[in-house]
């Protein structure tokens, strides 16, 4: 087994793949919805909404709307993750693959849980940073109504609890910002840092046994590589049986028992047309680069 860690990324063949692989699979499910709205349409189903056509005020919109939303979501996300990625690897260290051919063996689980945690939160400080910005004012504002204190005691009559008035109110969106700007990346980067180390637990030590991810690397100059192709059933299994593991734990956790059944459908439909995508736009469009060391 030849472990190899991922120094880098390139970042315009992989944006571009990328926004183009979730333009079509928001294409492909806005396909799906308008088949779903059409049969409740014609079994009369929604016969509750009315003369409201669901076809054609939902269903056919939403072929519009999906495939560019996943298009330019996908740009701009990827486009960012992949500049914090190649950022942070200096100071925290890439993911490392353990390779044997096309097969990967192994996914240490601290490098591969604590980048892409130290990504996640930094998303989420951009997120609670926007929120903190947009909230905070506006709570700051509702206790400087003119009639914020007969709302209040109106309230207080109705339910019996108390409603923060005037500087209350802006102590509340000080609270509020915190919560959003320090709070919210904390447990983003705890909760995304157990879920990714749990996946590559599950990966290591059960999923192995059965089916592994498996891609197909390619030489292109010293350390730059690229990925040649996908193959996909036994890709698509392997995260599938993941995900299903993962769906039984936290299906215990929020007592929702079926969670793991529909993880598994789910993931395997969706890495599946990922790595099939993939396949097909790589000889197109380029393919993806890494420098793998």
């Amino acid at each position: 087994m030849d472990i190899k860690e991922i120094r880098s990324v390139e970042l315009t063949p992989f944006t571009k793949m990328s926004a183009l692989i979730y333009g079509t699979l928001g294409f492909i499910a806005a396909v799906v919805i308008l088949i779903a709205m059409i049969i409740v349409q014609v079994t009369g189903v929604a016969s509750q909404f009315g003369s409201f056509n669901v076809v054609t005020g939902i269903g056919i919109p939403l072929i519009i709307l999906l495939p560019i939303l996943g298009f330019f979501s996908a740009i701009a996300v990827s486009f960012f993750s992949v500049i914090l990625y190649n950022g942070l690897v200096p100071r925290l260290g890439g993911i490392k693959l353990g390779l044997n051919g096309k097969e990967i063996e192994k996914i240490p689980e601290v490098p591969f849980a604590l980048i892409l945690s130290a990504i996640s939160a930094i998303w989420a400080f951009i997120i609670g940073l926007v929120l903190a910005a947009t909230l905070s004012p506006l709570v700051s504002m509702l206790g400087s109504l003119p009639d914020a204190a007969g709302i209040a005691a109106n309230f207080t009559n109705v339910t019996g609890s108390a409603l923060p008035t005037g500087t209350n109110f802006g102590a509340i969106g000080i609270i509020l910002s915190v919560a959003l700007i320090i709070g919210l990346p904390i447990l983003v980067f705890v909760f995304t840092f157990i879920w990714n180390a749990l996946f590559a637990i599950f990966y290591n030590y059960v999923v192995t046994r059965v089916a592994k991810i498996n891609i197909e690397f390619a030489s292109i100059a010293e350390t730059l590589h690229e990925i040649k192709h996908i193959p996909v059933i036994p890709t698509a299994l392997a995260v599938a049986l993941v995900s299903l593991l993962l769906g039984v734990i936290f299906g215990v956790l929020s007592g929702n028992y079926t969670e793991f059944i529909s993880n598994f459908i789910i993931y395997f439909i969706e890495t599946a047309l990922i790595a099939i995508l993939y396949n097909y736009l790589a000889p197109r469009i380029g393919t993806v680069k890494l420098d793998l060391r």
